[in-house]
């Protein structure tokens, strides 16, 4: 029976002469024989250099010139248009196939999961080295300050506009730096993960969580400041907090003035139930004052999310996100309104100007509530309503109302005119499948900043939705160690520093608008 050769239009090469059948050439039958034993060796599949020697052979009774260049080009061709095989994957690297493995019983299995994440972590180091480089590729085609620069001299270009597109020139040029924390207690460095980093109003401090190697986690604040010679610095507080339950949300609460506490979502665990809890920044404080403030807590159980209420006529009113409910509750008073829904309530934001909450669902359903409708007990009290795909993990109110931005669990991100309840807008480029990812929103720079759960960080331009920069994690890409990150004009406090802080496994690294930065130097000790 004649085999087949996978080329389109090719067959073995035939000896035919005198007193010899037509068939197969002993010596290529033998030769072919031996590669795939050879090749089924130690698991693997068929060779493909098996059908190259054949191929070679064949251009062997043309002329030297045409045979070098036919099997240099078979050679090149071959490789990209290797065909699929049922249970086999081939190497180009290698230049043959190799068995795919269905289970975990042999003592080098290969998966196809395996291949994935090995091609995955080759992309991540590619693109670590390209960030290395001193140079970047532009975020949009003739993009460059001296070009914008120009075109503002020449009054071609707005001011708002330029501004925006130096901001982006400026973050696709940023570079990774290294922050050493600093600790009073130097002899104890960080060995635990940072799962959650959020900054306040001035981003002059970043609540942090981590998780504990033997369960739970801590939690604390870092205070940054900028130096004279312009670098960041970092302190971490001597007050850090455990428990042994799981931080779900995190926000900063102006109860005695902006950001003097921190508002904590505990999800129960065992015979611990769960809570709100309302902390002062104070405690975290390394000057230990004597009269923290206010603190208290609420036993809720299975809470989301969490917001606080930043408008004149609600300003000490908190809610939460719990499955099935909403509750807002005044942290003075303790008057408390319940909200039935029809799924888990994900993520939350209050208005400024207004006093209306947004919720998102995990039915992928976005409504709001007017706190100045209180008594209505039917669903009337849902002053917008409209729905994405999937479980909506956050939502971010524009400083103008009219417009929403949410992300899903499906990876997309879209900005919502709340007045028609339609979107205008798409961010792509976002992964995320199952993940409880939010995003940073920052509009006098006009950026849009996500964490997918393939552990890139994405910016975006929120104008338009052009993707501006995608920054690979420093470390292996894992659910248990994507980036957490904040984005400011002024790390540090009103004269700090505009650029990205990452905290992902137990380091945090800045990218500074400056590519001239400098470090602190060697006197900075980490700690934690």
């Amino acid at each position: 029976m004649k085999k087949w050769n996978w080329r389109e239009g090719e067959r073995p090469y035939r000896r035919q002469g005198g007193g010899h059948r037509h068939g197969w050439y002993r010596g290529n039958h033998q030769r072919s024989t031996q590669d795939e034993q050879w090749s089924g060796h130690n698991d693997a599949g068929p060779s493909f250099r098996a059908h190259q020697r054949r191929h070679e052979n064949q251009s062997a009774s043309s002329s030297s010139s045409s045979s070098s260049s036919s099997s240099s080009t078979s050679s090149s061709s071959s490789s990209s248009a290797a065909p699929e095989l049922p249970g086999f994957y081939f190497d180009p690297e290698k230049n043959r196939y190799f068995r795919l493995l269905p289970g975990h019983n042999n003592c080098n299995p290969l998966t196809r999961e395996q291949l994935q994440e090995k091609e995955r972590e080759k992309q991540r180091n590619k693109m670590l080295a390209e960030d290395e480089k001193p140079r970047k590729k532009a975020p949009r085609t003739g993009l460059n300050t001296s070009l914008l620069l120009q075109k503002r001299h020449l009054g071609l270009l707005p001011e708002n506009s330029y501004c925006r597109l130096v901001h982006e020139v400026k973050v696709s040029a940023m570079r990774r730096h290294k922050l050493e924390i600093q600790s009073t207690d130097s002899s104890n460095p960080n060995t635990d993960n940072f799962r959650l980093i959020v900054g306040d109003s001035a981003c002059e401090r970043v609540f942090t969580v981590n998780d504990v190697s033997h369960g739970g986690c801590k939690y604390g604040i870092m205070n940054f400041s900028s130096s004279s010679r312009g670098s960041l610095s970092v302190e971490m507080c001597d007050n850090l907090y455990f428990t042994n339950r799981k931080v779900n949300s995190i926000c900063w609460a102006s109860v005695n003035y902006p950001d003097s506490h921190v508002l904590l979502c505990l999800v129960g665990v065992a015979d611990t139930p769960g809570c709100v809890s309302l902390l002062p920044a104070s405690l975290f404080s390394n000057s230990n004052p004597d009269q923290p403030g206010m603190l208290c807590s609420f036993k809720i159980s299975s809470a989301w999310s969490c917001a606080w209420c930043l408008n004149p006529q609600f300003d000490k009113t908190f809610s939460t996100g719990l499955s099935r409910r909403v509750i807002i509750k005044d942290a003075e008073t303790g008057r408390t309104q319940t909200y039935s829904t029809g799924s888990d309530v994900l993520a939350q934001q209050f208005a400024l100007r207004v006093p209306v909450l947004f919720n998102g669902c995990r039915s992928g359903e976005i409504f709001s509530i007017d706190l100045r409708q209180r008594g209505r007990r039917d669903q009337s009290w849902k002053a917008s309503r409209f729905h994405q795909e999937s479980a909506i993990t956050s939502v971010r109110v524009l400083q103008d109302e009219n417009y929403l931005l949410a992300a899903d669990m499906l990876g997309q991100i879209k900005l919502w005119d709340v007045r028609v309840t339609k979107p205008v807008q798409e961010y792509k480029g976002h992964y995320n499948e199952h993940a409880y990812l939010p995003i940073h929103v920052n509009e006098p720079e006009g950026l849009l900043l996500a964490v997918g759960q393939d552990c890139y960080t994405r910016l975006w331009s929120l104008k338009d939705g052009h993707l501006l920069r995608t920054i690979p994690s420093p470390h292996p890409a894992a659910n248990d160690l994507i980036p957490s990150v904040v984005f400011s004009s002024k790390l540090g406090g009103c004269r700090g520093l505009p650029g990205l802080l990452m905290a992902v496994k137990h380091d945090l690294y800045y990218f500074p608008y400056n590519t001239d930065y400098q470090e602190g130097g060697g006197e900075q000790q980490a700690g934690f």
